[in-house]
């Protein structure tokens, strides 16, 4: 080889591009290791890498969480946005649906209808609704809640201890990408446009594949409330899904101009799809000691769900927590990760619980429920949800 190092660098650039604009192979797995969204934009340079992204894509099916906790570090928006706004750019899927927690106190409990001029906007008003949506692609639908208290992992590892936070600014965010045999249909639902002919179009109804429904009511204690959700769980108590959710302070996305301010609603998640797998289990008022929360917890492995893709849910009562146990901090969030070292959990504290003891493998049930067994007071709902 000619000794001239000029020469030889000129040869081996040469190569590179030569490779880097020929051989697929080799930029598909160069590309696998290139965050999503730098990936996107990677993806405009030629046909060769357009269509190499476009396979890496298809291949990231795994969910990705991020959890925020403390004070933000700009007062314009609440904690999750801030750190949102970072962590996106490091994650591999593209999402497809996003579900999305934080606490009433520090979000200042504005409604997703809220409708301020630019000069009464506070710090959590539709500015931070705006800029949340403006982190994820556009057709990504998300749904954000806000609850007086907030279950989340750690963000960094699905192995990290869970952490209950009934006071103080916290949120996290579940990004769903598009997973093969997994269909995920967000809902909305208020006293003007509940029907059964909405409920059959979200999925809720006449659906055989249905497998878990995650859903949040907001405003329930008005007059009509109760009726209003009673018609919602009557058709989903029938069903051999999964039914888990709570009462929640507001919803703040998406946005939906069928609701005057102040009136009650439902938003949730409808999966379907043979992939997905679920189970529940009831902690009822009786549960009062970190031993018997375990027990309880315990039964879920009885659902034998993978641990991959796979994800906890807690909805409890604000009543619960420390003074339940008798000043003990983080029990039931200790509890369910004792028993599930590896599945990241994520939940609220609510205003009531949704859902029942009801384990489901196959067509085995362990225990169907009726409308009334699905509504309960100082208890607390763990969930599994496996997405394939």
């Amino acid at each position: 080889m000619c000794e001239n190092p000029d020469f030889n660098l000129v040869f081996l650039d040469s190569k590179a591009s030569y490779v880097l604009s020929n051989v697929a192979e080799v930029v598909e797995r160069i590309l696998m290791f290139v965050p999503t969204k730098s990936l996107l934009r990677i993806a405009s340079v030629c046909r060769l890498w357009r269509n190499c992204a476009r396979r890496v894509l298809r291949t990231q099916q795994q969910l990705a969480c991020v959890s925020a906790r403390g004070p933000s570090s700009t007062e314009e928006v609440h904690a999750l946005c801030s750190i949102l706004a970072e962590e996106v750019e490091k994650v591999f899927l593209l999402p497809k649906t996003v579900l999305a927690m934080v606490d009433c106190e520090a979000f200042n409990g504005h409604t997703y209808w809220c409708r301020q001029s630019k000069a009464k906007r506070s710090r959590h008003s539709l500015d931070t609704v705006e800029k949340l949506e403006l982190l994820f692609p556009k057709g990504c639908s998300i749904m954000g809640i806000a609850t007086p208290g907030i279950v989340l992992t750690p963000s960094g590892s699905c192995s990290s201890r869970p952490q209950e936070y009934q006071e103080g600014e916290a949120g996290f965010a579940i990004m769903f990408p598009s997973i093969e045999g997994v269909h995920i249909k967000p809902f909305h639902f208020c006293n003007r446009s509940i029907s059964p002919t909405a409920l059959k179009e979200a999925g809720l109804v006449d659906n055989p594949e249905l497998r878990v429904v995650l859903l949040f009511v907001y405003e329930a204690y008005k007059c009509g409330g109760p009726r209003f959700l009673r018609q919602i769980l009557e058709p989903l108590a029938k069903s051999k899904a999964i039914i888990a959710g709570g009462l929640v302070e507001s919803v703040f996305s998406p946005t939906r101009r069928c609701c005057s301010q102040g009136a009650y609603g439902v938003v949730g998640l409808a999966l379907s799809g043979s992939k997905v797998q679920g189970a529940s289990v009831l902690l009822d008022q009786d549960i009062s000691n970190p031993k018997a929360a375990e027990a309880t917890i315990r039964r879920l492995k009885a659902a034998k769900i993978p641990e991959r893709n796979t994800l906890g849910f807690m909805f409890a009562c604000v009543g619960r927590g420390q003074s339940y146990y008798n000043n003990l901090v983080n029990v039931e969030a200790d509890a369910f990760h004792k028993v599930f070292p590896n599945t990241p959990l994520f939940g609220l504290f609510g205003n009531g619980e949704i859902g029942c003891d009801r384990i489901i493998k196959d067509d085995y049930t362990l225990c169907d429920s009726d409308t009334d067994s699905l509504q309960h007071q100082y208890t607390t709902v763990m969930t599994l949800v496996h997405l394939g």
